[in-house]
């Protein structure tokens, strides 16, 4: 499901939007803009896990090594299911701020958050650290949990080539895929089960927390 934005956090995110709008070359502009229709044509939103698909389980090491499972989090409850790029992404940012500050949202509605990201462990705790997220963040190194989640895609060329550049991606996913996800969210059952779904090929779209505050009501009606 891609969800066109109009809520609080879109408004955050669109100011950002603009503000690379008024600073990128025409030239960067294409070859992002490019990168998008190459992650809309790629078939990835297609083949993205979906309401009513079943979650698998994994299990991953937070940024202090201590290992978390999908499925014991969800004997406590719903889990909120988000991916970030990586602390690099101004996006990203954005949202993990945002997020933290709407976390009691989330939490009355009886759920945990759970973000995912391929970065290595030392930057994704840097990451929590710089936004002062009180939720929980997993290394997926590799993308291996993403790819299971169907939510991976590879970069185009040149993106890549700007990103490699400008930050080192090589460097902090740890490999040179060049592969990231979508910037996808899901709220899963107690059962296991996908209730709400965010998927969109522009990463500078994000789930709003309104929606998934709302999806996860519903589990409680």
């Amino acid at each position: 499901m891609s969800t066109t934005n109009k809520g609080e956090l879109d408004a955050l995110l669109s100011v950002k939007r603009q503000e690379a709008a008024a600073k990128f070359t025409e030239e960067k502009k294409q070859v992002y803009a490019e990168g998008i229709l190459s992650v809309a044509a790629s078939g990835v939103l297609e083949n993205a896990l979906n309401v009513n698909s079943k979650a698998p389980n994994f299990t991953l090491k937070n940024a202090l090594g201590k290992s978390v499972s999908l499925y014991d989090e969800l004997k406590n409850g719903p889990v909120v299911l988000t991916w970030y790029r990586g602390g690099w992404c101004p996006y990203c940012n954005i949202t993990l701020h945002y997020l933290q500050e709407k976390l009691p949202e989330i939490q009355k509605a009886g759920a945990t958050l759970i973000a995912l990201t391929p970065e290595l462990p030392d930057n994704s705790l840097s990451t929590s650290e710089k936004n002062k997220l009180e939720f929980t963040v997993l290394s997926d190194v590799g993308n291996v949990v993403g790819k299971e989640y169907g939510v991976v895609y590879t970069l185009t060329d040149d993106v890549a080539s700007i990103y490699e550049a400008g930050f080192g991606l090589s460097e902090v996913n740890g490999d040179d895929t060049n592969e990231l996800p979508l910037a996808a969210t899901y709220v899963i059952d107690t059962n296991a089960v996908i209730q709400y779904a965010f998927l969109d090929e522009d990463y500078r779209k994000r789930a709003e927390v309104s929606e998934i505050v709302s999806a996860l009501n519903k589990l409680n009606q």
